[in-house]
């Protein structure tokens, strides 16, 4: 009687563990699909995008993204990289136009900063908050580009 308690006890246990990391995963809330809503952007440095669209997926304890958009000047890009909110370098693969690393911290429950670099130099912080509703995401990005060239925008993403 003793072990099938113990062996219940377990299974419990697991079972709790389990959703309460699937709970904290689908928690975030931006995980999903986004497109970018060119309309309402805004570009005060740097050139708009035509079009965009990020991914965000629920990666242990951080978050996978892939960027797929076209520049104003017709580029086409895609980019991803798994980083958690600890604040270390994730390398990025693809074309990313900001470097060649990033570093995420969590500002609170919606809200992340990125820290963008290229070849160990800062090129732009990045700010993405998530409306609470969430319905929209706003990503703030101020700095240069891996080219030097100035960035500082305001690109707002509808939820699929």
């Amino acid at each position: 009687m003793r072990k099938v308690s113990l062996l219940a006890v377990i299974a419990v246990a697991c079972v709790v563990i389990f959703d309460a990391t699937a709970f904290a995963q689908s928690a975030n809330p931006a995980v999903g699909t986004w497109k970018l809503n060119v309309a309402k952007s805004k570009y005060v440095a740097g050139t708009p995008n035509k079009s965009g669209t990020t991914k965000i997926e629920s990666a242990g304890a951080g978050i996978k993204v892939t960027v797929d958009s076209v520049g104003g000047d017709g580029t086409k890009r895609h980019w991803t990289y798994t980083a958690n909110t600890d604040g270390k370098d994730a390398p990025i693969t693809g074309n990313n136009p900001y470097g060649d690393v990033v570093a995420m911290t969590r500002v609170n429950a919606n809200t992340t900063r990125q820290i963008y670099k290229s070849h160990g130099k800062v090129t732009t912080t990045q700010t993405s908050a998530v409306s609470a509703d969430g319905k929209t995401r706003t990503v703030t990005t101020k700095g240069t580009d891996a080219r030097g060239q100035a960035i500082d925008s305001v690109a707002v993403y509808d939820k699929q």
